[in-house]
């Protein structure tokens, strides 16, 4: 390793956050003055698959070029149960990270939530939010505040300390939702150190994105009430949402028993 790239090995975490930073603040550019629709947010999708790109085929090659010991970490896409498995784990996870954030939040001062209520002009632009939000964010997110400050470091409980700062540095990126973000962050992280693979926890996060759109469409359509509070940002589904959430999960530990390394 060169001199350089021991003095920076350090400052990983920190570097990795700020580049995140830059690439999701130049991607949310075309919607920065509130204007949504769908050429605005299609250019958002172009600009993330850009990011995307850029990172996966020549920041992380350069990464493990320095740092060797980040190829303890695969890129590989998992088989298909194993992906399954974690799409259908990740509403429970959602669901629990939901009521620890609300029960988190109550310690401190009373949390006032109402009946969570989308028109459809506001749905459809949570759909057309969602279509970032499930197939291209979690790629680049896990990208810059998983797989690059994590992967150079070899001990496992150095591995675990980044996790935490990226945890945090992650909730501080989504300040209106810190505590959620940040417990997110930190089930992600661990994850992608527990299976070695970052694809791990990309289909997580995109589990638990697409299960927060899924609940917009379930509240708006009247099959259930979603409560709900906008600072902190926090969803409680009802106890149908609960259940689904749990059988779905159970069936998704049956899938991912059946993984093959």
């Amino acid at each position: 390793m060169s001199k350089i790239a021991t003095i920076i090995k350090p400052l990983l975490p920190i570097l990795s956050a700020v580049y995140g930073l830059a690439l999701i603040y130049l991607t949310a550019l075309p919607i920065a003055d509130g204007e949504g629709g769908l050429a605005h947010e299609a250019l958002v999708w172009i600009l993330t698959l850009a990011a995307i790109l850029l990172t996966y085929f020549v920041v992380i090659p350069i990464e493990r070029k320095a740092y060797p010991e980040s190829r303890q970490f695969s890129l590989k896409l998992p088989t298909f149960p194993v992906a399954a498995g974690l799409l259908l784990l990740a509403p429970l996870w959602l669901t629990m990270q939901e009521f620890i954030v609300y029960a988190l939040t109550s310690l401190v001062h009373p949390v006032q939530t109402e009946p969570l209520v989308c028109t459809p002009d506001e749905l459809r632009e949570d759909l057309l939010a969602g279509v970032h939000a499930v197939f291209l964010a979690p790629i680049l997110e896990e990208l810059c505040y998983r797989q690059l400050p994590i992967s150079p470091f070899r001990r496992r409980w150095v591995q675990i300390l980044v996790c935490v700062i990226m945890a945090v540095l992650f909730g501080i990126l989504h300040i209106r939702n810190f505590m959620g973000a940040s417990l997110a962050a930190l089930l992600f992280g661990l994850v992608y150190i527990w299976s070695r693979n970052i694809w791990y926890a990309i289909l997580l996060h995109a589990g638990s994105n697409l299960t927060a759109t899924l609940l917009a469409i379930y509240s708006t359509l009247g099959f259930g009430e979603i409560q709900t509070c906008k600072i902190p940002v926090i969803f409680l589904p009802d106890w149908k949402v609960f259940v689904a959430s749990f059988l779905f999960a159970v069936l998704g530990v049956a899938l991912l028993k059946r993984k093959r390394y």
